[in-house]
């Protein structure tokens, strides 16, 4: 069986990245490395979304650039501004073209749809498949979008609706989500932050429809494409294992808060491609342990007080949009940290130390 230097299991998002990263790089030209994917063929099929706080490799995949955005409850309505860091939306589609007709190039990369065709013995290996326990406690946020194309145009394509809470949230937390890509299309979202056992939840189609027809008040359009999946709100099991680094959800890329991946995945590529020649001894890139604490009191809020938790992200972006935008993308101070805690109910979340 054939040997490689590398191994990448999973040629998604974080895989594909991190191949990527290391060969514009030039890390892989005395190198060989291996992609293991069992899809048969890369189409679009995932929307990523986020802030730019830092760059990145794929401007030039990204299908829309925003610099307002809005969040609503019921009979309230907040209009921000985020010219300092603009939120971009990525197609899926381009992205696996780009990095895949760049890595054709390299005869030292070759893709299997099984781990079980090469052999893994003198490999070191980047993982990319989460192992996620079944545990119905367990928080998901999980969603189903669709782009629709309207007759006339219809969207205000210079600003997205990042959270409406005006919808039914059957005891959980749901929200719904709008990009205009233009004034006749946009991607809108039914998200939900709960346990992924409650089926009730999934009449996804159900949803989409009424909120399209009875809130957006648009009875003339089409459906262009679908997506739908699911994030964990928990860090999947990370052994540590000789010769292996998880990547991805699975290498608790996930910032639990707000589902938020991509740009982690680009940063920690980024990591292993710079300790790429020692990357057997090298320190686990992990997101900085204030978020996880954070995080973790604020999921403990969410699960008990699912009916506070509209007012609470409402309260949230009060604060200053930079502000808000560096703390859910990592990238805050201690002072920024402070002015959104202070905007929390304090009692709440001071109970939610001891659950």
């Amino acid at each position: 069986m054939k040997e490689f230097d590398y191994v990448i299991i999973g040629g998604g998002c974080a895989g594909l990245s991190l191949a990527y990263e290391l060969e514009i790089h030039e890390k892989l030209k005395d190198k060989t490395l291996a992609i293991i994917e069992p899809r048969d063929e890369y189409k679009r099929d995932k929307t990523w979304s986020f802030w730019k706080v830092t760059s990145h490799n794929f401007d030039d995949c990204v299908k829309k650039n925003w610099e307002n955005f809005s969040i609503n409850i019921p009979k309230k309505t907040n209009y921000l501004q985020c010219k300092s860091f603009p939120y971009q939306s990525i197609d899926s589609g381009l992205f696996y073209e780009k990095i895949n007709n760049k890595l054709n190039e390299n005869k030292n990369i070759s893709y299997f749809k099984d781990v079980s065709e090469i052999s893994l013995k003198n490999s070191f290996i980047f993982n990319s498949v989460p192992f996620i326990k079944k545990d119905y406690r367990n928080l998901w946020q999980h969603f189903c979008g669709v782009e629709i194309e309207t007759k006339n145009n219809f969207f205000d394509d210079e600003i997205f609706n990042l959270m409406d809470f005006d919808c039914d949230q059957r005891e959980s937390i749901h929200f719904f989500y709008t990009l205009p890509y233009s004034k006749n299309t946009a991607l809108v979202e039914t998200t939900w932050l709960s346990k992924i056992n409650d089926n009730s939840q999934k009449d996804y189609d159900k949803q989409i429809k009424d909120y399209i027809e009875n809130h957006l008040n648009l009875k003339d359009y089409k459906i262009i494409y679908k997506e739908e999946g699911a994030i964990p709100l928990f860090y999947p099991i990370d052994k540590n294992e000789k010769n292996k680094i998880n990547i991805g959800t699975a290498g608790g890329m996930t910032r639990l808060s707000t589902g938020y991946t991509f740009l982690n995945i680009q940063e920690h590529s980024k990591y292993i491609r710079e300790n790429i020649e020692n990357i057997a001894n090298v320190k686990k890139y992990k997101i900085s342990t204030k978020y996880q604490f954070l995080d973790e009191i604020f999921l403990r809020v969410l699960e008990k007080h699912p009916e506070k938790m509209s007012d609470i992200f409402f309260k949230m972006f009060k604060a200053s949009p930079k502000t808000v935008i560096k703390f859910l993308s990592n990238k805050s101070n201690f002072f920024e940290d402070l002015s959104i805690i202070l905007r929390m109910p304090k009692l709440t979340f001071i109970k939610a130390l001891f659950y």
